[in-house]
């Protein structure tokens, strides 16, 4: 009976470092996803602080095929949607996170409700000393497989087009 009850304190210590990393895991998911729902919120309101939360030499990537920018080519691009009240209003309705070992990296995938209907992102943010820096966002829109051919058809068509930027 000892060498049961010491076995099973034995296996109690043995996974308290396991419980503790699970919370901190959890606990620094809960800050990526309040950094990147704050994130979002800047845009929704057109706050500048929309940017300071890309790394310098951070990478945004667009829907369109052209739409690949380092931070201050987002920003100038991006102007014209900040001069309102409103940039754009992207919702989560569902985000995976994810930690590398030191946890210095996180990448996350999410579905977005926005004004272009659902889509899908993905980003890699880095933790500094100073909190959270967006180093990679890719955003895309969610085609349904059931309407793909049709989309593909329409893209082809367009870029057929002489006037069609390439």
């Amino acid at each position: 009976m000892k060498n049961f009850v010491l076995s099973c304190l034995l296996l109690c210590v043995s996974l308290m470092p396991v419980a503790h990393a699970t919370e901190s895991d959890a606990a620094l998911k809960k800050q990526v996803n309040a950094f990147v729902d704050e994130w979002h919120d800047d845009a929704a309101n057109a706050r500048q602080a929309y940017f300071d939360k890309i790394a310098p030499h951070g990478i945004y990537i667009g829907t369109d095929k052209t739409e690949l920018w380092n931070r201050e080519q987002f920003k100038a691009w991006s102007k014209r949607f900040f001069d309102r009240k409103s940039a754009w209003s992207f919702k989560s309705t569902k985000r995976n996170v994810y930690l590398s070992a030191d946890k210095k990296f996180i990448w996350f995938d999410e579905l977005l409700d926005t004004q272009m209907g659902v889509c899908q992102a993905s980003g890699v943010i880095r933790r500094t000393d100073k909190g959270f820096e967006i180093e990679h966002y890719q955003l895309s829109i969610a085609v349904p497989n059931e309407v793909g051919d049709q989309v593909t058809k329409v893209i082809k068509e367009f870029e057929a087009r002489p006037s069609a930027s390439k």
